[in-house]
């Protein structure tokens, strides 16, 4: 039987959880504004990482409103998937767009690595 969460835990899993639903809704807004920029924007496997950021970002969020242990296994997807967006964002450009990304991200996969401890 899993042990009851402590408050400290409680705090840490409530901001990872606003920290992937915010990166999920910023990729989803990067993948419109990259379609519209087009050029190595809107380049496919950058599109591609950003929906795959977006995806296990709210997946994992959800694992962790479900109060499920398994979300530790989304949380480290999750984390390695946002490191590779933001790798994929920085090398897109450097303009503010490409900065707010890069930015949940990074904020985003520290929080999933703390939660997949």
């Amino acid at each position: 039987m899993a042990s009851k969460p402590t408050q400290q835990m409680k705090t840490t899993m409530e901001q990872c959880i606003r920290n992937c639903l915010d990166c999920h809704r910023i990729c989803l807004e990067t993948v419109s504004w990259c379609l519209q920029q087009g050029g190595k924007h809107a380049e496919a496997q950058h599109i591609r990482t950003l929906l795959a950021c977006a995806e296990i970002c709210r997946a994992s969020a959800d694992f962790m409103l479900l109060g499920t242990d398994l979300h530790r296994h989304t949380c480290r997807a999750c984390a390695e998937v946002c490191d590779r967006c933001a790798e994929s964002c920085e090398q897109a450009g450097g303009d503010a767009r490409m900065k707010a990304c890069v930015e949940a991200c990074r904020k985003c996969a520290e929080s999933c690595r703390q939660m997949a401890a």
